[in-house]
């Protein structure tokens, strides 16, 4: 009976897909775990900043106790690393999931209209599906390897538009936006821009918008700590903008919603510096491995990313198959058959190690050529 009482909206919501785990692979196809290789969740195949753990243990006996709302010493940190003031910095516990869910709750009322370039990350549908908002879709051109049409997105503008999403690196196609396509949404309209930068250290500096985000009165950038750091387990994301825009989701934002161990990894992450630098730059290397190694095999058209990933257009054969022919060996891409706006020809592979990435590449020599 309890089917009674669901909202229809939550009846109706077509469920995120997410990227498989390594030990979802091991048991169903007894691969040893330490065997798979994990190249479809976007993460950070040389884990986190080894100081981390030390820092865990000494935060372990505090436990018991509720976390700061807000952490001073992690925003001082974080206001260092963006070079931008810290209240102009939003911190989420839940990636940057929590980030775009808190934009809806602070913005968007039943009817309103966001405007959605597809494909593109899915979470942004699931929440504006979640809070009623009438979703219009803008798209990216593939004959152009899947450049922003503008006019896409400025022709779906109205009075009624509360929120635009551009994803840049856009997930899964890898490219950015330009920035005055860009400066031209934002200028064009007085609706909430959100660029998401989650894979923004993968690409050229000057396609950072973060530090110009607390210059304008409609514009939030999102980052976290999921990918280039390496905590993604961890769930912490955050955004950038002017004060007005913070102040107002601070109001509905969970309040305790980052946790101790969450705050003390976030901060000794950023401290680490050399770490990060080496992340970032061993990251850019795996993805032109990966890139021009798949470049190579005929049966597949591999597009350019700024990413720690790339995607790829499978021209004989379906994406689930495969995906399943390559797990079948113990590697884990990502079918993009559930992204809005691609076909089920499509996959993902994200960066590895360069081990992983030269045995990846040799596994592939066995399903396709």
């Amino acid at each position: 009976m309890i089917e009674n009482k669901v909202r229809e909206v939550v009846k109706n919501l077509k469920p995120y897909v997410p990227g498989k785990s390594k030990e979802e692979i091991a048991r169903d196809y007894g691969i040893k775990p330490e065997d798979i290789i994990k190249l479809g969740s976007n993460e950070n195949p040389w884990g986190a900043s080894p100081k981390i753990k030390e820092e865990i243990l000494k935060e372990i006996p505090k436990i018991h106790q509720y976390p700061e709302p807000v952490n001073p010493i992690l925003m001082e940190e974080l206001s260092k690393f963006l070079n931008v003031g810290k209240d102009n910095i939003i911190v989420g516990g839940d990636g940057a999931d929590e980030i775009i869910d808190t934009i809806f709750r602070t913005f968007v009322d039943d009817g309103d209209e966001v405007i959605i370039p597809i494909p593109t990350f899915t979470q942004y549908r699931v929440s504006a599906t979640i809070h009623n908002a009438k979703i219009k879709y803008a798209k990216y051109d593939k004959e152009k390897d899947f450049k922003l049409d503008v006019d896409s997105v400025l022709n779906n503008i109205t009075d009624k538009t509360k929120v635009i999403f551009l994803c840049t690196p856009n997930n899964p196609t890898g490219n950015i936006i330009d920035n005055k396509d860009i400066e031209k949404i934002i200028n064009e309209t007085d609706s909430l821009v959100v660029i998401d930068h989650a894979y923004i250290e993968y690409a050229k500096k000057e396609y950072d918008w973060t530090q110009k985000a607390p210059e304008y009165d409609n514009v939030i950038v999102l980052r976290t700590f999921s990918k280039v750091f390496g905590l993604a387990g961890m769930r912490i994301g955050y955004g950038v903008a002017n004060k007005k825009i913070i102040d107002y989701m601070m109001r509905v934002k969970p309040i305790f919603s980052l946790t101790r161990l969450s705050q003390v990894c976030a901060i000794t992450a950023l401290r680490d510096r050399e770490f990060f630098e080496r992340c970032v730059k061993d990251g850019i290397k795996s993805r032109e491995m990966l890139y021009n190694g798949l470049k190579k095999f005929k049966d597949i058209k591999v597009y350019p990313s700024e990413a720690n990933y790339v995607l790829v257009e499978l021209k004989t054969m379906k994406a689930k198959e495969f995906c399943e022919e390559l797990l079948k060996r113990g590697v884990i891409v990502r079918d993009c058959s559930s992204f809005d706006g691609l076909g089920d020809n499509y996959v993902r592979v994200s960066i590895g190690t360069f081990e992983e990435i030269e045995k990846f590449l040799k596994i592939l020599e066995e399903i396709i050529e």
